[in-house]
């Protein structure tokens, strides 16, 4: 996977990857819901807005706003085999992106998922 990240990311080492995916694994199980970001996506935006719109409380890191960010998106990849934003963990579990996200909300799956983690409550649901 290195060449994968020297080619797409030319200042990037393993070091910065490997402290980025630290990083962003301690963000993601330091709260129920996280979503990595870009402040300009539209799929950023539309996945922000169902999690507000069923009332989850979730943490956002905008990858364009952040000295690391891509590192970070690269040690997504790593991670998680996606590099794209939004990239969603709900209760640590990665979920994906857009598509993913509101496939689950379609199918009725979202907000049991946001409740056991306790992102949102029994009566906001």
């Amino acid at each position: 996977m290195g060449a994968l990240f020297s080619s797409t990311n030319k200042n990037l080492n393993e070091a910065d990857i490997k402290m980025a995916l630290e990083k962003a694994k301690h963000l993601v199980s330091s709260t129920p819901v996280f979503v990595f970001s870009k402040t300009y996506c539209g799929y950023c935006n539309r996945v922000k807005q169902l999690l507000k719109q069923v009332g989850a409380a979730f943490q956002v890191m905008e990858l364009d706003q952040e000295t690391d960010g891509d590192a970070i998106q690269a040690a997504l990849l790593e991670w998680t085999g996606q590099r794209t934003v939004p990239n969603v963990f709900i209760g640590g579990k990665h979920i994906g992106g857009c598509d993913a996200v509101m496939a689950k909300h379609n199918q009725g799956q979202l907000v049991p998922m946001l409740v056991d983690v306790k992102a949102i409550t029994e009566q906001t649901a």
